[in-house]
């Protein structure tokens, strides 16, 4: 039986028993779950204040559970970059762990991958996708099945219907990304990767911020050279915004078109990843995997690390 071990590195958990729930269920999926002994703390908005989370980073990376599941995002993991011992946190992956969840974790995956060449999934959270009540939607069952094949090592390929027009597109490169707003404030940091997402394959989500800023974040990345390095862009869910009367018809689709007009770079949507409580996929983040488009099916296949 695998150890899975939830811990809280970024926001507060407001609910004990949606956290216990979601230990049920992964206990039920297989796993010998661990609840890390700082996952309920609380400050202000974070599981602790910055000493508490860090220490329980650099706990679980020492334990090196099979998969270290975060139990939310929210906003916390950028205080702690500066000090996380990567090379610890690394040592974990080589000894088997893979880190796992989105939304504030793309500031993990990243600056992982920036400074140790390795990474973790781009995946579920724990309360998000299986701590909701059945009365809220329950668990999404293709969420759950993604989930436990990419932590048994049989999740190789993921498809997903996307937008007409890029019918025989064919594109390989080391796929990275995350939280757009997350992955944006790494840039010029220390904890970007730099050279290591040059022809790349890059995935965006984003929750409730309107078209405009998602352009915006989009072309600070296109302005600094990222996205036309890219050989792909991959949209996720960019939903949760509230529209404008001022939009006058400017929205995700004008915004998308904009983009398209001054990159070089295939943009691809559709891909089932974001803040939804619907269906997302894993994603192995730093690895090496090919695109492939055929009509509208669009395919994202990796091997094994």
């Amino acid at each position: 039986m695998s150890r899975l071990t939830l811990f809280s590195p970024s926001g507060v958990v407001a609910s004990a028993p949606a956290l216990r729930r979601a230990a049920r269920r992964l206990t039920a999926l297989g796993f010998d779950v661990l609840i890390d002994d700082a996952a309920l703390a609380r400050h202000m908005r974070f599981a602790g204040d910055d000493a508490t989370r860090l220490a329980a980073i650099h706990r679980v990376a020492d334990a090196a559970p099979r998969v270290a599941l975060a139990t939310r995002g929210g906003y916390g993991l950028t205080r702690l970059l500066d000090a996380i011992d990567w090379a610890r946190v690394a040592a974990s992956v080589g000894r088997g762990t893979r880190w796992v969840g989105y939304s504030d974790l793309t500031a993990l995956h990243l600056a992982l991958w920036a400074h140790a060449g390795v990474s973790g999934w781009s995946g579920p959270l724990a309360l998000d996708d299986f701590g909701r009540s059945d009365a809220d939607g329950g668990t999404d069952e293709v969420t759950v099945g993604c989930f436990a094949e990419a932590m048994a090592s049989e999740l190789e390929a993921v498809g997903f219907r996307t937008a007409a027009g890029l019918d025989g597109l064919d594109a390989s490169g080391p796929l990275w990304g995350g939280n757009l707003t997350v992955l944006v404030s790494l840039l010029g940091t220390r904890h970007w990767p730099g050279r290591r997402v040059r022809d790349g394959l890059l995935f965006v989500e984003d929750v409730a911020e309107h078209p405009y800023r998602v352009e915006r974040m989009l072309l600070q990345l296109h302005q600094a050279g990222v996205l036309d390095a890219q050989r792909a862009l991959l949209v996720g869910d960019l939903g949760g915004w509230k529209a404008s009367p001022l939009d006058r018809g400017y929205g995700l689709r004008a915004m998308l078109a904009h983009l398209r007009s001054v990159t070089r770079t295939p943009i691809v949507t559709g891909l089932p990843i974001g803040h939804v409580p619907r269906t997302k996929v894993c994603l192995p983040v730093g690895r090496r995997a090919q695109l492939v488009v055929e009509r509208r099916q669009a395919w994202l296949a990796w091997g094994h690390a």
